[in-house]
């Protein structure tokens, strides 16, 4: 017989929540502040970045940070971290900090299931630096590969392949830099669970993660790492379905941001918008874009849009 849970009758747990957010409200004014006061107003990445490697380095300050949680799960089994979590077979992660100079995360990957997975067919650039701490590394083997950077004139229809360089064994303690831009990793055969924290740099990051075959490194596939940018491309398409009459110098703009797939949206909005006002711009990508793809694809544009806009043959 299936008893119904009732709440009352278990005050511990029905008062949780309340205890948890005095306890969070504390931590976020307190020790998470004073972390973020750290990395406050800096947009430098190199900057950012020593920081970050200061803080990860020294084991006191990681534990300052998190040792008003741990007293409090201690203390009450009930106890709710104010943390954004995901789990999965293979690893739960949880993020601990995230600001506009970077994300810092923990994470405990879970051995017994790394080793029975079967080898992963691709691995990831995410496009950011990252520096990692391996509390426990589990003498995981990371393999590794080296990229050529995405860099304006970037196509995935002549990508270069990623190469793969030695690989090195992860130990306890060990703090490593990942410059996500032009590597990538994967981890295989440890023999005991990885717990690792993770600064994820966010100035000078990439505009895309790149997905490469582990078989021979060719690229699989390309896609926006920006929120910002996924967010961007989502205004476009409202400025064009709500008709603004100021959406013409906002497709303007943007049909010029240093992203080349932010470029193409905005050009591709605004052509559905009103194609007339966008045909000079259009011509001008076609002559002078940085990208060979978006150069490409905004010539062959530009002709379908001539023959639509050229007035029909007397005869």
């Amino acid at each position: 017989m299936t008893r119904r849970f009732d709440a009352k009758s278990h005050p511990s747990l029905a008062d949780a929540r309340a205890r948890s957010a005095a306890v969070n409200a504390d931590w976020m004014a307190g020790p998470a502040a004073a972390v973020a006061t750290e990395f406050a107003g800096i947009a430098e990445a190199s900057e950012i970045e020593r920081r970050a490697t200061a803080f990860l380095a020294d084991p006191r300050r990681v534990e300052t940070m998190l040792a008003p949680l741990i007293v409090a799960l201690r203390a009450d089994p009930w106890f709710e971290p104010p943390f954004k979590v995901s789990r999965d077979r293979l690893r739960t992660g949880a993020v601990l900090l995230d600001c506009p100079a970077l994300t810092l995360t923990a994470t405990v990957t879970n051995a017994d299931a790394l080793n029975r997975m079967p080898p992963p067919a691709t691995l990831v650039l995410p496009g950011r630096v990252t520096l990692t701490l391996y509390r426990r590394g589990g003498r995981a083997r990371m393999r590794r590969w080296r990229a050529d950077p995405a860099g304006p004139a970037f196509s995935a229809a002549t990508a270069a392949a990623a190469r793969e360089i030695a690989p090195r064994t992860v130990h306890d303690g060990d703090l490593i830099r990942q410059d996500g831009r032009i590597s990538g990793h994967l981890l295989t055969g440890a023999v005991c669970d990885i717990v690792a924290l993770t600064a994820t740099i966010k100035p000078g990051a990439d505009p895309l993660i790149r997905e490469y075959a582990v078989a021979d490194g060719a690229l699989v596939r390309a896609a926006c790492a920006d929120d910002a940018a996924s967010r961007i491309e989502m205004l476009l398409t409202f400025l064009r379905v709500s008709g603004r009459v100021d959406a013409v110098d906002l497709f303007e703009q943007t049909s010029r941001h240093p992203a080349f797939h932010l470029r193409w949206a905005a050009m591709r909005e605004w052509l559905m918008f009103d194609a007339g006002t966008a045909r000079d711009r259009l011509a001008a990508m076609r002559a002078d874009d940085p990208n060979a793809e978006v150069r490409t694809a905004a010539a062959a544009t530009y002709a379908a849009l001539e023959r639509r806009l050229s007035p029909p043959c007397p005869a």
